[in-house]
């Protein structure tokens, strides 16, 4: 399927969820990622939950991170620009939300994306060569494109893959892993551990 065709799609699956669907698989996808080679390095990127948007509950995923002590890094969107500005997560820490009702942090510590060592990235959609569909703007192919090439790009969804997006392209960033309520997908990628 084309891209457009899955974001319509699973924009509407999304929808569909009741509250406690969402509630119980995203802790079936935090415990999925308890299980993963992921947790020697210090550095994770992780995208707070749009509510409206029926995302993935990931203070679940916050709270491991915590409990094993490693640094969160969260992003500010510049709508204007299209890019996100990385900031450390400590406990002065403001978040508000944005005009897209996404938490984001007011300012902090910037972090470079030359440090993510983990970066959790939030979709809509995936393919089993670890394409991904996003909302279709773009923040995450420029955000990913400036991150080194060892940084692990791990997708979190509420469903399984399709088979294929038949417009992914070369350009296009592919995941090394996504995280599923039922599995963990992996593209091939070796990690540390």
């Amino acid at each position: 399927m084309l891209k457009k065709e899955l974001r319509s799609l699973y924009k509407a699956k999304r929808a569909a969820l009741v509250e406690e669907e969402i509630e119980f698989n995203s802790v079936e996808i935090a415990n999925q990622l308890l299980r993963m080679p992921i947790w020697d390095y210090v550095y994770y990127h992780l995208f707070m939950t749009i509510e409206t948007q029926k995302e993935i509950q990931t203070e679940y995923i916050l709270q491991i991170l915590f409990g094993k002590d490693k640094e969160v890094v969260l992003s500010k969107s510049d709508f204007e620009l299209g890019t996100l500005t990385h900031f450390l997560l400590t406990e002065n820490t403001q978040l508000r939300k944005n005009a897209y009702d996404i938490p984001e942090p007011v300012d902090g510590i910037e972090v470079p994306e030359s440090k993510l060592d983990v970066v959790f990235i939030p979709l809509l959609a995936f393919d089993t060569k670890g394409n991904r569909v996003g909302y279709g703007k773009g923040f995450y192919d420029r955000f990913l494109a400036k991150c080194r090439p060892e940084t692990l790009k791990i997708g979190i969804s509420l469903f399984e893959a399709v088979p294929e997006i038949t417009d992914a392209s070369a350009e296009d960033i592919r995941l090394d892993y996504c995280v599923t309520p039922e599995r963990v997908y992996s593209f091939g990628v070796e990690t540390s551990s």
